[in-house]
Parts: C-alpha cells; sequence; structure tokens
C-alpha cells in the first residue's frame, strides 16, 4: 500500500477485533457521523484556494465518447477472431474498456462535464451503451446518496446486505462472490431499495436498446455480446475491478475510504484518489490530485494502496475479511445500535 503514515498506514492489515470481521457475524458500526463533510470543512478552512479547482470538466465527455467508438471498431474486428482471442480481448480490451466508461458515468452522475444537469444525463447514456443493459439513470440515484449518507443502514446500496455477509464465508464463495459483484453491485438497489420510474430511466432504456439492436443489426451477435462480456469479465477478478473493494472496505480499524494512488488512475478518471473524491465531490477526476498537493497533511496519515490487485486478494484470502468488512451507521432518527 502507499506512502505516508507509520507502517501500518501503509499496508493496512484486516481489523484485529471481531465487529466487522468475517468470523463474526456483523459490520462495523459507528456512532459518528462520515468523516468526509467533517474534513471538507477543515480543509477549506486552512485551504480556501481549493475552491478554485471545483467546476466541470468537458473532457469527460469527449474521453467518452472516444471509448464508445473504440469498443465499436474492436467489436466489429473481434467478432470475426477465434474464441481466444475474443474472449482474451473481451478480459484485457473490453474489461478496461467498460471500467472505463463506467466510471466516466461516474463522473457524469456528479454533473462533472457541464454545468447543465441534462448534458450529463445525455453523455451519461452515450457512455452507456456499449454496457448491454440501461443501468447509467439508476446509478446515479443511488450514487447520490451513498455520498450523501455513507454507510446508513438502509440507504447506500453500495453495502453488501446482511444476506450477502452471511452467506459468502468460505474462499470458495468469496471469489465466486468477487467474479459476480457487478452483479451485485447493480442488482442489490433493484431489490433492497426500489425506486419509482422517472422519465430518465425510460429514455436511457430506449437509447441503450436502440444501440443493441443497430450492433446486432449492422455488427452481428458475437460483436453484440462482446461488449457487455467485457464489462461482466471487467468487474469481477480483474486489476480494475479491485476499486469495488479497495475503496470502503475496512482493512484498517477505524478508516472506511481508501485512496489509491497507482497508474490505473490515468484509465478511470482518478477514481483511485477516492478520499479526495468524497471530500470534495464537487471536484472533476482530472483535478482531484491537485487537492491533496494543496492539503498533504489531511491525507499522508491514512492509509492508501498502490495496488487494486492486492485488496481483491486480500478479500479472498484472508478469512477475517468478508462483505461484513464495512462501515455502517443507523438512518437519521434511529436508535444507536447498542454497543
Amino acid at each position: 500500500m502507499g506512502k505516508g503514515g507509520d507502517a501500518t498506514a501503509r499496508r493496512p492489515g484486516p481489523a484485529p477485533t471481531p465487529p466487522g470481521a468475517l468470523g463474526g457475524a456483523d459490520f462495523h458500526w459507528s456512532e459518528e457521523s462520515e468523516p468526509h463533510g467533517i474534513r471538507r470543512k477543515q480543509i477549506l478552512a486552512k485551504h480556501p484556494e481549493i475552491r478554485t479547482l471545483f467546476g466541470p470538466d468537458p473532457m469527460i465527455a469527449v474521453q467518452a465518447v472516444v471509448v464508445v467508438a473504440i469498443q465499436l471498431v474492436v467489436a466489429a474486428w473481434v467478432r470475426d477472431q477465434s474464441t481466444a482471442v475474443y474472449l482474451s480481448t473481451a478480459y484485457f480490451v473490453g474489461g478496461f474498456a467498460s471500467h472505463n466508461l463506467f466510471l466516466a458515468n461516474h463522473e457524469l452522475c456528479h454533473n462533472l462535464a457541464f454545468h447543465k444537469p441534462w448534458l450529463n444525463q445525455f453523455f451519461g447514456i452515450i457512455a452507456n451503451f456499449p454496457m448491454g443493459i440501461p443501468y447509467a439513470s439508476s446509478f446515479r440515484k443511488y450514487h447520490i446518496e451513498h455520498h450523501q449518507y455513507q454507510g446508513h443502514d438502509g440507504i447506500d446500496m453500495d453495502i453488501p446486505t446482511e444476506t450477502e455477509g452471511l452467506v459468502v464465508k468460505t474462499t470458495f464463495g468469496k471469489v465466486a462472490w468477487v467474479v459476480a459483484q457487478l452483479g451485485f453491485y447493480a442488482l442489490r438497489p433493484t431489490f433492497v431499495l426500489p425506486k419509482a420510474v422517472v422519465p430518465f430511466d425510460v429514455i436511457n432504456a430506449i437509447g441503450v436498446i436502440a444501440f443493441d439492436v443497430l450492433v446486432y443489426k449492422t455488427l452481428g451477435l458475437w460483436a453484440l455480446l462482446y461488449m457487455p462480456l467485457g464489462a461482466v469479465l471487467g468487474g469481477g477478478l480483474h486489476p480494475v475491478a479491485g476499486h469495488f473493494i479497495a475503496e470502503h472496505y475496512v482493512f484498517k480499524q477505524g478508516q472506511e475510504t481508501y485512496s489509491y494512488y497507482g497508474i490505473l488512475n490515468t484509465l478511470t478518471y482518478n477514481v483511485g484518489y477516492h478520499n479526495e473524491h468524497h471530500d470534495f465531490p464537487r471536484i472533476p477526476g482530472s483535478r482531484l490530485a491537485q487537492v491533496r498537493k494543496m492539503a498533504p497533511e489531511f491525507y499522508t496519515n491514512l492509509a492508501t494502496y498502490d495496488s487494486w490487485s492486492y485488496p481483491i486478494y486480500l478479500y479472498i484470502t484472508n478469512a477475517l475479511i468478508g462483505p461484513f468488512s464495512r462501515m455502517k451507521r443507523f438512518k437519521q432518527g434511529e436508535e444507536q445500535k447498542s454497543k
């Protein structure tokens, strides 16, 4: 893991106490507010110049369109290749490309490409095209709540369910969970906290289905399947997919958000700067590194990652880590969890 802080901070291990560990049967429960709002106020009080980093970055939309075009070109080429070439291309090219587009949508759901929300939503649909199924509108609704109510029980759908924690106990079970984690990530909110359909949901669905039909009619079935297959492979045992685990799984007691400062940030809109992103969700990924440079004293003592593969390995092999290794809070107004 990364630089700064003591040896424990550089490579955090699993929580040494039962709560939140796989050996127990519960999450890490906190009676404190999520840390990012507090730290944001402290940083802005000491470094008000960080406000100059706020504002949209239209290059997010440009990059998304370019990657969609690349996916179409690759799909047209790979449809006629051998099975080995097809699958390896889906993993190594489609996996990285689909993750890039997923994280472009992450930026767009924060309205970080344009001032007008509808423009961000429009390009979010375009970035959604090669993924096979419509998700941009749904992701937008749930992800904003993840920021506003980080860790709140029943609201933050980024956190696994209790059922996941009780079922996923063995090494084999954790491998299967990691391979299918994109499915859990996408379907969990639908079952646990369904939301009313809004017009953008309908537009999103029509746009993606129309794209799928167009690709099928012009390039064929194998070209169409290449793109969602890349998304599935890229969301499982894949180097970039490590960010799903790295961002908020508690590997160091008391710390619930972790940043990654490795090279894969160049392909993922700097989503690895995750503490910085949660502290300042109005700053686009292209400027997040400057947050740490302007206010280093707030970040150098936090545990960080140099690799996204390492947390996948640790999650699978360490018996103390599992779906319960997340920080949770009760909904506002609920009685605090008794100790």
